[in-house]
């Protein structure tokens, strides 16, 4: 399929310079950018209460980490003088 794409000259100068920092074409680089975007699909949009149910799975999903101890928090155990 090809495609005609009308650029402005900002947006041109902006893509044809990362393109040369991966050395390549302005067309090969754009090729394999919009190869990238076509493999990613978006996440299906969930209702604010599906929303906070995954939160809440994933939040779940992780081990509980300890407390800290009172004498851990202490300022003096917390700033180490530089002198």
């Amino acid at each position: 399929m090809t495609v005609n794409l009308q650029l402005t000259p900002d947006v041109e100068a902006g893509l044809a310079a990362q393109a040369q920092a991966r050395g390549l074409s302005l067309e090969t680089y754009l090729e394999q950018v919009l190869q990238e975007r076509s493999r990613s699909v978006a996440p299906p949009s969930l209702d604010p209460d599906e929303r906070a149910l995954a939160f809440e799975a994933w939040a779940h999903s992780h081990p509980l980490t300890p407390a800290l101890s009172d004498a851990a928090v202490r300022r003096e155990n917390l700033i180490r003088d530089a002198s």
